[in-house]
């Protein structure tokens, strides 16, 4: 399976520049994928750097790097503590983490993460995990489903779209995605299909793979995780995320709260290397349309 296939990264050399990575240094990247951005970090390694790949998916294991200086870890980065711990590692000099999903999922059918192919409504990024989006379709209520389609979808319809999921699966079971479209689509505005679609999958997948309180437990963790002087590299591509990320750099917590010292200097961990977020050019988007989302933060360990 070749990487070009299985994902573009977005924004990489902006990704690797944001990392600063030092030759000799330790390293994480928590989404390892197609392993595009791990093979540009490694290329800045020497013989004693190392980079630790995370990902939950049991297909990317067949992209691991054949190399003494890269680990896969076959996990969530939610435990990126624990696997470090396990790794005799205390602390690295950076964390790269794309939040976006690869063009793997998206075009394999059977995997349901895109409304373009009929498949079975997975969207498991791990597929040991009991939660996927049939069951979510099948199980939650009409206004836990409704919550998830604003929340996570930015949907203003997301009331209708859940009554019209909760009347149709009392008459037939929603099992695929054309199953799910069949139900949707007349409360999806003709002139914003793709886009709103989009945000009904989005919502559905964030909520199957618990993504919000996974990228929580990440950046909470990351402050023990990196050395001073560490870099944290996050690529978002949705406003809940970006919004999360940026908070809580500015702040050092989930909740954002801004504290500040006695002389009014912010009471925060890290350090701002961008106070404008990064996003891909003209050129970068005409290559690669997926990269139009994607906002790119980075911080510095204090």
């Amino acid at each position: 399976m070749s990487e070009t296939v299985y994902h573009i990264p977005a924004l990489l050399n902006e990704c690797i520049d944001g990392l600063n990575i030092k030759p000799n240094g330790v390293y994480v990247d928590v989404t390892f994928g197609g392993g595009g951005h791990s093979r540009a970090i490694m290329e800045n390694l020497d013989k004693n750097g190392h980079l630790y790949g995370f990902d939950q998916d049991q297909d990317a294991i067949a992209n691991a790097i054949d190399d003494k200086r890269f680990t896969f870890v076959y996990s969530n980065f939610a435990y990126i503590s624990n696997f470090l711990r396990y790794h005799k590692v205390k602390q690295v000099d950076g964390i790269l983490a794309d939040l976006g999903v690869s063009f793997h999922h998206f075009d394999e059918s059977d995997r349901g993460f895109s409304f373009r192919f009929d498949g079975t409504l997975d969207m498991r990024m791990n597929r040991k995990s009991e939660n996927d989006a049939r069951k979510v379709i099948a199980t939650y209520d009409e206004e836990r489903l409704a919550d998830i389609l604003y929340l996570y979808g930015e949907l203003k319809s997301s009331r209708k779209i859940a009554s019209a999921i909760v009347k149709a699966r009392a008459k037939n079971p929603i099992n695929t995605t054309g199953d799910l479209l069949e139900v949707i689509k007349p409360f999806i505005k003709p002139t914003q299909e793709k886009k709103e679609l989009a945000q009904v999958f989005q919502a559905l997948r964030i909520e199957v793979n618990n993504e919000i309180d996974v990228l929580k437990s990440l950046l909470q963790q990351s402050i023990k995780v990196l050395k001073p002087g560490g870099r944290l590299v996050i690529l978002t591509y949705h406003s809940l995320e970006d919004r999360l990320v940026k908070n809580f750099l500015k702040s050092g917590n989930i909740e954002g709260k801004v504290e500040k010292d006695f002389f009014g200097k912010v009471n925060s961990p890290f350090r701002l290397i961008n106070n404008k977020v990064i996003v891909a050019s003209d050129e970068e988007v005409e290559r690669n349309p997926r990269a139009r989302s994607a906002k790119l933060r980075i911080a510095e360990k204090i």
